[in-house]
């Protein structure tokens, strides 16, 4: 970034906790969608991990009468309203048989990103190595830099199902290591932790000092019968461990903002000294909103998980007998694939792109253990996937 002139000749410099952060890898294919748009090409766009489906009617209702209430038009209690703290306590005694406090082992967000951007600042010490997936949600690391922490890269590789070789970790780094990111199932690889490795996780944090920090934004969406477990099945993890939990996905709430953070309550207690001195909670009709969701939203949820599984079977089978070799993902609305002998990651996503106008998601923009990889979304209706499958498997190959 240059210096920035303003009209009265002062010099602006980027600070250097905003240097540190990557450029934008997406960039070049946004501004090479939007011409593409722009000369009329029909771009299909399977890049974008954003719900097509609308939010449930229901939700909408909520928050509409809600919104009508003037005592809802003030502001909103830092650790939120006690009505959505026990909701989402009953949401996770129901989902996980796991008993909360919520009084004071559960903060409501303003999405799960927030909080999980925010964390860092609250228990890391410029200095402290912080542990962080790769591939992985780039906000753990810019999180991290952003508390002048170290970021350690934890590679998460085919071969060990796309899980983090805890053992692998170098002693140096772990004599330093104050927090580990954990994100199951995972984004963008579409993994599922089992109990097992929570377990093998929990006692080693306990054994390293190590907070854990669970992303499980995407827990409800796991197919084929199968469920997520949360990291507080497993016992004394509460001891070690904040868990994210968002609406975003679940409900197509991606815009309303609303998330929450459980767990550990010294770490809560922190994470909200954090907002307290950044925003001003969420609005309380959201919270409402969000309060039904987690009391009536079963059905809505099932829903979803049927048109992403339908999707899911769409793409990959259309994939499959074009003669590709893919797994059907078992989570998340996301499909990590292998990129064909010849391409890189960035030079696949360009071909898709400029021989097919299809949006996919280059690997290596998750982490450089991402390379070699390509991540497709299912948030568009099965009418686009077909179509698209139809375009790829008439482009020649390079």
């Amino acid at each position: 970034m240059d210096l920035k002139t303003t009209s009265k000749g002062l010099h602006w410099e980027p600070a250097e906790r905003v240097k540190k952060l990557p450029p934008y890898l997406f960039a070049e294919i946004d501004r090479q969608k939007r011409e593409l748009i722009k000369q009329g090409k029909k771009v299909i766009d399977l890049g974008v991990g954003d719900p097509d489906i609308p939010t449930p009617g229901f939700i909408i209702d909520a928050l509409a009468q809600a919104a009508r209430d003037p005592s809802n038009h003030r502001y909103a209690l830092d650790a939120g309203m006690p009505l959505f703290r026990e909701s989402i306590a009953n949401w996770f005694q129901r989902r996980f048989s796991v008993k909360l406090d919520p009084a004071k082992e559960i903060l409501p967000l303003i999405g799960s990103k927030e909080g999980i951007a925010h964390l860092p600042l609250a228990v890391v010490n410029p200095g402290d190595v912080v542990l962080v997936p790769d591939p992985g949600y780039p906000v753990y690391k810019s999180s991290t830099w952003f508390a002048g922490g170290e970021v350690v890269l934890m590679p998460l590789l085919d071969q060990n199902d796309f899980l983090p070789d805890l053992d692998a970790i170098p002693q140096d780094k772990l004599a330093k290591a104050k927090l580990m990111f954990l994100n199951y199932p995972n984004n963008p690889t579409s993994a599922v932790a089992g109990l097992d490795f929570f377990k093998k996780a929990v006692e080693f944090a306990r054994r390293h000092k190590i907070l854990i920090a669970h992303d499980a934004a995407y827990s409800e969406f796991a197919y084929d019968g199968q469920k997520a477990p949360s990291i507080f099945e497993v016992e004394g993890a509460q001891e070690v461990a904040v868990e994210f939990h968002s609406l975003s996905k679940t409900f197509n709430m991606t815009g309303w903002r609303v998330g929450f953070a459980a767990g550990n309550p010294e770490v809560i207690a922190l994470l909200g000294k954090i907002k307290s001195n950044i925003d001003s909670g969420i609005f309380q009709a959201i919270q409402l909103a969000g309060k039904k969701a987690l009391d009536d939203g079963h059905a809505a949820w099932q829903d979803n998980l049927l048109t992403y599984q339908k999707r899911r079977d769409l793409l990959v089978d259309g994939f499959n007998r074009m003669g590709w070799t893919i797994k059907k993902p078992k989570s998340t609305f996301y499909c990590w694939i292998p990129v064909p002998p010849g391409y890189t990651s960035a030079e696949l996503v360009m071909h898709f792109l400029n021989a097919m106008n299809i949006v996919v998601t280059p690997g290596n923009g998750f982490g450089p253990n991402g390379e070699g990889y390509f991540r497709i979304s299912l948030t568009v209706p099965e009418t686009h996937i077909a179509e698209a499958l139809l375009r790829i498997g008439a482009s020649p190959k390079r």
